[in-house]
C-alpha cells in the first residue's frame, strides 16, 4: 500500500478512506461490503491504522496501549472512523464503546472473547497454532472437568484438563479461564503439537476468583494447588505427569507463578512467565502509580535476601512496548540468573496484552520442558 495521503473526492473534499484502496462512496453498500480494518506506512517506521463502525457515535478502547480514540461521522453518513497511529510491531486488543454496551469488530474476522477483537500491524510476527476466531465462535472446552472446592481459598471452582498428543507433564495455566473462553489454547498446543514443536502434556486450566488477592505472593494459593488441586488432577483420569510441573503466568499470574518457584522449589521448577508484575509490593494497591515504585518490589528484596533454589528453569517474556514495566522485569530476570537459574529472555511484538504473548506461551512452554 502507499503511504498515507488524503485525496480529494469528486467533489473536492479530503477522503480519509482514499489511501486504505477501500472502493466505493464511503457509508454505500457498496463501501461497507468491501470494508475492513486496513493499515498504511506513517513514513515514520510505524504505521496508520484505520478503524471503521457502522451505525451510532463510537470510541475504540485499546488494552493496555493507548488512551480511548473516539471516532469522526463521515459527512451525513452511518459510517465512523478512526485512523489511529501505530507503532512499528504491534498486536493490540481493542473493542468499541457504543450504546452503553461494548462491541467486537464485525469487520475483523479476529476476535477475542465475545466483545473484543485483535488487530496486528502488518509487520507484526505471525502466531502460528492459533486459529482466528470470531466474536460469535463458541470455543470447544475440554472434555475433562474438576470441581474444585477449595478449603484454603474458599469457593468453588471448575478447573478443566485437557491431553495434548495424550497427555504427560501437567501445565498449570494461570488464569484459565482466559485461556478457554478469549484465547483458543486447546486449540493452539494441540497444533503446536501436530506440528512438532509441542511434547506430550496435560494442560490444567486454573481459574482465579480474585487475581490481586490470589496472585499476590500468597502462599495460601500454592498450598491449596499442591495438597488440593494436583491430587483432583492426577485422580481425574487424564494421564498426568506431576513429576514435571510447569506453570504459566502473565501479569499478576507470572508474579505469581515465579514467586511459587522461589517459595516453592519442590512443587514448581519450570515456569513460563509472560510481563510479571514485579512491581508488586503488599502496599502497591495503595499508591496512585504503582509502578513508580522500588524496581523488582517485593521478589527483587526477597531475591537479595535469599537467592533462588538451584534447579530452576524460567522463561521471561515482556511486552515490546510495555516501557514502564521493562526495569522491574530486567531486574528480577538478572537476580534470578545470578543465582543459578536457567533463564531465557524475549519480548512479544505487544503492550501488556493476551493477545500478544499468546505466541510466548507456546514457545514458552516448550522450552522449559525441553
Amino acid at each position: 500500500m502507499r503511504a498515507l495521503e488524503r485525496i480529494r473526492a469528486e467533489d473536492g473534499s479530503e477522503s480519509p478512506f482514499a489511501a486504505f484502496d477501500l472502493p466505493g462512496t464511503p457509508g454505500t453498500d457498496e463501501f461497507w461490503a468491501a470494508a475492513t480494518p486496513a493499515s498504511v506506512p506513517s513514513g515514520d517506521g510505524g504505521w496508520v491504522a484505520l478503524f471503521l463502525w457502522r451505525g451510532t457515535p463510537a470510541v475504540i478502547e485499546f488494552e493496555s496501549w493507548s488512551d480511548p480514540v473516539p471516532l469522526l461521522r463521515w459527512r451525513d453518513t452511518d459510517c465512523w472512523y478512526a485512523e489511529v497511529r501505530m507503532p512499528a510491531r504491534l498486536r493490540v486488543t481493542y473493542r468499541f464503546l457504543a450504546d452503553d454496551g461494548s462491541y467486537a469488530d464485525p469487520l475483523n474476522p479476529a476476535g477475542a472473547g465475545g466483545d473484543r477483537s485483535i488487530a496486528a500491524t502488518p509487520d507484526a510476527p505471525p502466531q502460528p497454532h492459533w486459529p482466528a476466531v470470531a466474536a460469535d465462535d463458541v470455543l470447544p472446552l475440554p472434555s475433562t472437568r474438576i470441581r474444585w472446592a477449595s478449603e484454603r481459598l474458599g469457593g468453588r471452582r471448575t478447573v478443566r484438563v485437557h491431553p495434548v498428543g495424550g497427555g504427560g507433564p501437567v501445565v498449570l495455566l494461570l488464569d484459565g479461564d482466559d485461556w478457554l473462553y478469549l484465547h483458543p489454547a486447546m486449540a493452539a498446543f494441540d497444533a503446536a503439537f501436530a506440528a512438532g514443536e509441542m511434547p506430550p502434556l496435560t494442560l490444567v486450566f486454573v481459574p482465579a476468583k480474585d487475581r490481586r488477592a490470589e496472585f499476590g505472593c500468597r502462599p495460601e494459593l500454592w498450598e491449596a494447588v499442591r495438597d488440593e488441586l494436583l491430587p483432583l488432577v492426577a485422580d481425574s483420569g487424564v494421564p498426568a505427569d506431576l513429576g514435571r510441573l510447569v506453570v504459566a503466568g502473565q501479569s499478576l499470574g507470572g508474579l505469581s507463578a515465579v514467586y511459587a518457584a522461589l517459595e516453592f522449589p519442590e512443587l514448581v521448577s519450570r515456569v513460563a512467565c509472560q510481563s510479571g508484575s514485579f512491581w508488586w509490593t503488599p502496599e502497591a494497591g495503595e499508591p496512585a502509580d504503582p509502578l513508580g515504585g522500588p524496581a523488582g518490589g517485593a521478589l527483587a528484596e526477597r531475591l537479595r535476601e535469599r537467592p533462588a533454589p538451584a534447579g530452576l528453569r524460567i522463561a521471561f517474556d515482556l511486552g515490546e512496548h510495555e516501557t514502564r514495566m521493562r526495569r522491574h522485569c530486567e531486574l528480577i530476570e538478572a537476580l534470578t540468573e545470578r543465582a543459578g537459574a536457567t533463564v531465557r529472555r524475549s519480548t512479544s511484538a505487544s503492550g501488556h496484552d493476551r493477545a500478544g504473548w499468546r505466541q510466548a506461551l507456546l514457545r514458552d512452554v516448550a522450552w522449559a520442558l525441553a
